[in-house]
């Protein structure tokens, strides 16, 4: 049950905001008469939240609230406050507390507040778990690497500014969801989170679908189009694989970064900008600079306070927790009862390199679940490709039970959301059976483009949209594929999940 301490020198507020809270019948609800009384309770006791009212003798809230996150930056304060004191309020949220509540205070709306509150507390939740949050006693706190403390305490300090961020890490290690976990506990948690992959856009669009265009702006501009940096207005704009943002590009990003204003294409006005910037990207920012791919001056805008999040095989004490976490999830999404994992298989999942990360291992999962029939996840129902990597030989009554599986409908294969099956790969590398050639017509460059055309909607179709993983299975450079992407005016966000 979510523990919470309400701190009023008013009992008859204090009441009422714990009757509130408690009909839910999913709060357990303390109460405290002053700021010394609420430090005194949060240091003996676990609290996940507490209520805090501004003007109190002995200790004001804002002096506990410093207190209180000194203590444990991981309880969410809320500021009861009169319409008096709402500056008071809005400087106790600069200083770490989520948001504040006017008195008098309704009911529903408390409890729409406090849940709104846990909701968005879940999400650095969700990103630490990820990072191998641990729970005991019903809280949750961080896992076993020191790397992730680091992460987490970055994760809640960045919460409480408006500078830009950049999030460092390889693939599958959650830096979208670190982003939405700074944006949820921002000042800006109320506008919208808007996420682009700069890499899936051709670089002639690329200054249309950030700040807009007006109607008959260029050829194709039928109607004039909000820009992401308009939609997100108030919000955050998360820039994913920001290393592959072109030139010209970085040059106006930096201006919007530097002076808050923008200017559509074929427009003649600017637009003020009130956009918070989460950048991500797993590529040498610092070796693109000294290339010139990659300007100096938007490295260093970005990267005031970056976080690096650390490899699944720079941490494999967590790997239990994380299987834990897929096998609740799994159980949910499949309707099983799976209680655990083998110590053998375990032991194999622990010796694997994760060049995937975090999002290979829910992977793995996955296609465990797919395939085991008992309640425990086996060394034989994990992929052959996990096995031979980490020199795993199965028994002779192990190889049994997984041919039986595979004959009952099973697969070898990975799930398709990040490789393609046999007959998908077999099936794009294909291109006779795609278009049928027409013997009236035999012009080689038309039926040469038409096969581009459609061999590149084919792959962007089996990969969901992802630039860099189409160009790597399809076998095609990426600079070719953007081209081609551009040449056939095709969208890859129309594949996209």
């Amino acid at each position: 049950m979510f523990k919470v301490l309400v701190c009023d020198d008013d009992a008859g507020l204090r009441l009422s905001v714990q009757a509130a809270l408690s009909a839910t019948g999913r709060f357990e609800v303390d109460e405290a008469f002053d700021g010394v009384n609420a430090v005194e309770k949060v240091k003996a006791k676990t609290y996940n939240m507490v209520l805090l009212d501004v003007d109190m003798p002995r200790m004001s809230g804002l002096e506990a609230l410093r207190v209180i996150k000194e203590h444990d930056p991981s309880i969410i304060v809320l500021i009861l406050t009169a319409y008096a004191n709402i500056d008071d309020a809005v400087r106790a949220v600069k200083e770490g507390a989520f948001n504040y509540v006017s008195k008098p205070i309704k009911s529903e709306d408390l409890v729409a507040m406090v849940d709104r509150a846990i909701n968005a507390y879940s999400l650095i939740s969700q990103a630490s778990a990820s990072f191998s949050m641990q729970t005991e006693v019903g809280r949750e706190i961080i896992g076993q690497t020191s790397q992730m403390k680091k992460v987490f305490n970055v994760i809640m300090r960045l919460s409480k500014v408006d500078t830009p961020v950049l999030i460092r890490g390889a693939s599958g290690t959650g830096k979208e969801l670190v982003a939405r976990a700074i944006h949820s506990n921002s000042s800006f948690k109320d506008g919208k989170f808007v996420a682009i992959n700069c890499s899936a856009i051709p670089e002639n669009l690329f200054e249309s679908e950030l700040f807009g265009h007006e109607k008959g702006s260029f050829t194709g501009a039928d109607q004039r189009k909000i820009g992401k940096f308009q939609y997100a207005e108030g919000g955050t704009l998360f820039l994913d694989e920001i290393g592959d943002l072109p030139l010209l590009m970085q040059v106006k990003l930096l201006r919007v970064l530097q002076e808050k204003m923008f200017t559509p294409v074929g427009a003649n006005r600017e637009i003020e900008s009130n956009v918070r910037i989460i950048a991500a990207t797993n590529r040498p920012l610092e070796e693109m600079n000294k290339k010139g791919d990659f300007r100096e001056d938007l490295y260093y805008r970005l990267n005031v306070m970056p976080i690096t999040l650390p490899s699944l095989a720079e941490r494999r004490a967590d790997i239990d927790h994380l299987v834990h976490l897929f096998i609740q999830k799994f159980n949910r999404a499949q309707n099983k009862r799976v209680i655990g994992v083998s110590s053998e298989a375990l032991s194999v999942l622990k010796k694997y390199e994760w060049p995937g990360n975090i999002r290979e291992l829910e992977n793995i999962m996955e296609h465990a679940f797919i395939l085991e029939e008992t309640n425990m996840i086996q060394v034989n129902s994990l992929p052959e490709s996990i096995l031979n990597a980490t020199g795993t030989e199965l028994s002779a009554a192990q190889l049994k039970a997984r041919e039986e599986m595979l004959a009952q409908g099973g697969t070898d294969e990975l799930d398709a959301k990040s490789t393609p099956t046999e007959d998908a790969a077999d099936d794009a590398a294909a291109p006779e059976e795609m278009f049928k050639l027409s013997g009236e017509q035999l012009d080689f460059n038309k039926h040469k483009e038409a096969f581009e055309k459609e061999f590149i909607i084919k792959a962007l179709k089996l990969f969901k949209g992802r630039i860099n993983q189409t160009a790597l299975h399809a076998n095609i450079p990426k600079k070719t594929l953007l081209r081609k992407i551009e040449k056939y005016a095709i969208n890859a966000r129309d594949y996209s999940e």
